[in-house]
């Protein structure tokens, strides 16, 4: 099946990319073919320069430009789309293009309105939420709906309508309040990082937070305030509660702060179970910290949690937002929010993946009486060994009545492991030949 991608260079459609290539033929276009061919090549995927000849090849049209210019893209290739294909969007706003799919496409072309709930920077499908605002229902539609729940994703089925009042709640208003707080902030002339040394774990994680969405592109986060029609009511209802909840502190009216704070506290739903989401969130926190703090000094094995690269070596310390981490004979230092402890398993399958490992056969003589087989068990417990197997036994004339040469084939990591059994076999009593 082909794919087309319209916006496949940026943003949520190069995302999509790497969501389908290996199960289907991916095209994409892009505003700047420079950037696109680079994207696709990257990629392994295909770039075309036109949206309308994208459009004449795709089983299935995925639309994914700025929300502003939505409407604009389904029209312009409404005319070459495939009889018998799809057409999706993906942007946050689904009244407008909804309406504009209805008007423009015949009925011999399905289209689903959707909006995927996460941003460019989530790594994986699972479990994330996904709503699909189809106003009718093709053969498309269950294709497409199996396929996410093939996925795990979590599939609301609503109307447009109700999607973009839902979204005024969940992004209309969370992003007015968080860049408002994040303007007063720099109204006020704070300088942030001064503030870390007073910081509870709330805090911490309110700033992340906001953080997170005031560095989403601006343009984006505008069209989504002044795209949505229910933005005016949110916006000015945010601003009545402000300005209720100043004048009360301000006038000393300690009964009306009271009520307002019980009253949204009533209406906030289950209390209980939003302490303890947010007490996991913390946790994960501060356990991730407490397992790189109690590491310093050792072998660790980090790995980015975007791009996925794993970095191995010594970690030398920890400032609070930096690991140092030593390989060879340079110290790299990475940013302790974008990275992950490898488990002592994950870093010992990645040594066996991605290290040369080292083969040498010992022979040593000890008693007699030697347990060989309590010597290979020992053996194994040594970090980084790989295999040990006897190759020969022998008791020959240059060996005491009461003693036997063993040979066993060692397969470590490095050098400094087989050295480290070695030391072991002289500590069971053997002597090295």
């Amino acid at each position: 099946m082909n794919v087309g991608i319209i916006g496949g260079s940026d943003g949520l459609g190069k995302t999509l990319i790497y969501y389908f290539r290996d199960e289907f033929n991916v095209f994409i276009t892009g505003r700047d073919h420079k950037k696109g061919r680079e994207v696709a090549k990257d990629a392994k995927v295909n770039y075309i320069e036109s949206n309308a000849g994208l459009a004449n090849i795709s089983d299935m049209l995925i639309v994914s430009v700025p929300i502003q210019h939505t409407s604009d893209v389904i029209r312009e290739v409404a005319p070459f789309m495939k009889e018998g294909s799809v057409m999706i969007d993906v942007t946050s706003i689904k009244e407008k293009p909804s309406k504009t799919m209805a008007e423009v496409l015949p009925d011999t072309i399905e289209y689903i309105p959707t909006h995927p709930i996460f941003g460019p920077r989530t790594t994986q499908l699972d479990n994330q939420v996904i709503v699909l605002t189809a106003d009718k229902k093709g053969k498309w539609y269950d294709k497409v709906y199996r396929y996410l729940e093939s996925k795990n994703m979590r599939i609301i089925e609503t109307t447009a309508e109700k999607h973009d009042y839902m979204m005024s709640i969940v992004q209309v208003l969370t992003h007015f309040s968080f860049i408002s707080t994040a303007s007063a902030i720099e109204k006020l002339k704070i300088d942030i990082s001064e503030t870390e040394d007073y910081e509870s774990p709330i805090y911490n994680l309110m700033i992340d937070l906001i953080a997170r969405i005031v560095s989403q592109n601006p343009y984006l986060t505008y069209n989504i305030q002044s795209m949505n029609s229910n933005g005016p009511k949110i916006r000015n209802t945010f601003a009545d509660a402000v300005l209720e909840l100043r004048d009360a502190i301000n006038d000393g009216d300690d009964k009306k702060f009271m009520d307002i704070a019980i009253n949204a506290t009533k209406h906030m739903g289950d209390i209980t179970n939003a302490l303890g989401r947010s007490d996991k969130a913390i946790n994960g926190l501060n356990h991730e910290y407490g397992i790189l703090y109690d590491s310093v000094g050792r072998e660790v094995g980090l790995k980015h949690i975007y791009s996925g690269k794993i970095h191995v070596g010594i970690l030398e310390g920890l400032d609070g937002k930096t690991a140092f981490l030593k390989t060879g004979n340079k110290v790299k230092n990475l940013r302790i929010a974008n990275i992950e402890v490898l488990s002592d398993d994950e870093l010992y399958q990645w040594k066996l993946d991605n290290l040369d490992k080292k083969t040498e056969s010992i022979s040593c003589v000890f008693s007699k009486i030697v347990h060989v087989e309590t010597i290979e068990k020992t053996v194994m417990n040594i970090d980084n060994i790989i295999d040990i197997r006897l190759t020969d036994a022998y008791n020959g004339p240059q060996i005491d009545d009461d003693s036997i040469s063993l040979t066993f084939e060692v397969t470590a990591l490095s050098k400094d492991d087989i050295e480290n059994v070695k030391k072991l076999f002289t500590g069971f009593g053997g002597i090295i030949r």
